[in-house]
């Protein structure tokens, strides 16, 4: 059969193209979600209301990310991926619309929702297109397309959003989503393959309430702990619930007929190895963005501008790692580059411990460089490698449990630098942070990104070959 005619051939460049546009997807994702931060003292003064308690829809925004995410492969199969990413692009883009003429507290809370489900169902899904449509061997390439927006948004938010909103008005931090969307429309009718849905199994609503409480309740418990002000005692009830909610999900999907996600995808020791010791490496990593803003400002009284600036470093070393990332991983393997590389992107990390206002400031510049082009590959060699022996049948699960797993990495990693800050400075017996507990945050994430590579070990030297397109290393005889 002529594969063109039938219209379900793929040609050599549709990959990329769908790899590019789900990261286009992507960096409108994260970037919302992160812009928003340094304009949130204008937008509490426009709505008559405190920052702190604006604060509310952020975290509407996360903890619907954190719900809908899981069942992203169960609609996509369900409804087809086509359908199903245009509508999370065209939701998106006009909550980004409502956000933009919120005129209070509620309404922007409840455009912030609408924006969390529109973006529980664009990037999983999107990111599940090109898993579906890419071949092992380009696979690390269009991941490494992907992963690049989660790693830039984070950095470049923050500063951008001071600027629009100095500048212009807080409300264009939402309105420049809407050229995106629809660019993002156009070329997802184009570009996404229309393939008709399989046959789904019944909705597992009984794993969707568990997985989703659990989710839920660990985001906003480490948030809760991370902002203080909320009590010990229901913190640690909020998080207890959220660990019995998701032990009960575990135990019902284990059991089930049809279970929200197959489990089974964990003997796999590649796709185990990026969600165990990978999940902690996110955690140490997630944390950066928000810790270096705060050390230049509140560590060594630099002002916004300047501390924007100097943390753009990282940025630089995260693009500039893509030039050369598949060809380093093909050259040694990942099992290699995950560990060696792994040492330096949680020494980096820890290095930053190191930093004064007296430090020079190319030292300073040189060694932000160095932390992101080490996350830039780490994360890139993980993301590829988790998915290089999952089989067809079972990547839709995997893909839905990654995509979890990265959003509530996120949020823990935020969470801990903020804990390990508030504990520090507690046990001196001081309110406000001092630059002594910056360096303890880093120290401890460093360590905790060094344990997570450790688990890299286990992975066998030829783990991924397929991906990496490394040649096998001939053995003596």
């Amino acid at each position: 059969m002529n594969l063109r005619s039938s219209g379900m051939a793929l040609s050599v460049s549709r990959p990329t193209q769908i790899a590019l546009l789900v990261a286009g997807a992507f960096f409108m994702e994260n970037l919302d979600g992160t812009v928003i931060a340094t304009a949130l003292p204008r937008m509490a003064a426009s709505f008559g209301t405190s920052a702190v308690d604006l604060h509310i829809g952020m975290t509407a925004y996360l903890l619907t990310l954190a719900i809908f995410i899981p069942i992203s492969g169960w609609i996509a199969d369900r409804y087809g991926p086509r359908g199903v990413f245009t509508s999370a692009i065209a939701l998106f883009t006009v909550a980004s619309v409502l956000c933009g003429f919120a005129t209070g507290l509620v309404s922007f809370t409840t455009a912030r929702v609408l924006q969390g489900f529109g973006g529980a169902m664009m990037v999983p899904v999107g990111r599940l297109v090109v898993l579906r449509t890419t071949e092992k061997r380009d696979l690390m390439r269009s991941i490494a397309y992907i992963t690049w927006p989660g790693l830039a948004a984070p950095v470049i938010g923050p500063p951008l959003g001071g600027l629009i909103t100095e500048y212009f008005s807080w409300n264009w931090i939402f309105f420049l989503n809407v050229p995106l969307g629809l660019i993002g429309l156009a070329l997802a009718s184009r570009l996404i393959p229309q393939t008709a849905p399989p046959e789904r199994p019944r909705f597992d609503f009984i794993g969707f309430v568990l997985t989703g409480l659990a989710c839920a309740g660990l985001l906003y418990g480490l948030d809760l702990a991370g902002r203080g002000g909320a009590s010990i005692a229901f913190v640690g009830f909020v998080l207890v619930t959220a660990l019995v909610c998701g032990g009960f999900a575990i135990g019902h999907m284990r059991r089930a007929r049809h279970p929200l996600f197959d489990l089974s995808v964990f003997k796999i020791r590649t796709f185990a190895v990026t969600l165990y010791g990978g999940s902690l490496f996110r955690m140490a990593i997630s944390a950066v963005p928000f810790l270096l803003p705060l050390l230049f400002q509140v560590g060594f009284g630099l002002d916004p501008l300047t501390s924007g600036l100097l943390v753009l470093a990282v940025f630089a070393g995260n693009i500039a790692m893509k030039l050369v990332t598949t060809q380093i991983i093909s050259r040694f393997g990942f099992r290699m580059v995950l560990i060696v590389n792994g040492v330096l992107a949680a020494a980096s990390l820890a290095g930053c411990a190191l930093l004064t206002r007296q430090t020079p400031i190319f030292l300073t510049l040189a060694l932000l460089f160095v932390g992101g082009l080490t996350r830039s590959m780490q994360f890139s060699a993980l993301s590829s490698i988790g998915f290089a022996d999952v089989p067809a049948a079972q990547m839709s699960s995997a893909n839905s449990i990654s995509s979890t797993g990265m959003q509530l990495n996120s949020g823990f990693g935020i969470a801990l630098g903020a804990l390990v800050l508030q504990i520090s400075a507690a046990l001196a017996g001081r309110h406000d942070v001092a630059l002594i507990d910056f360096r303890i945050a880093f120290v401890t994430l460093g360590i905790i990104a060094l344990i997570g590579t450790l688990d890299c070990f286990a992975l066998a030297p030829d783990a991924g070959i397929e991906v990496s397109r490394r040649k096998p290393v001939a053995t003596r005889t």
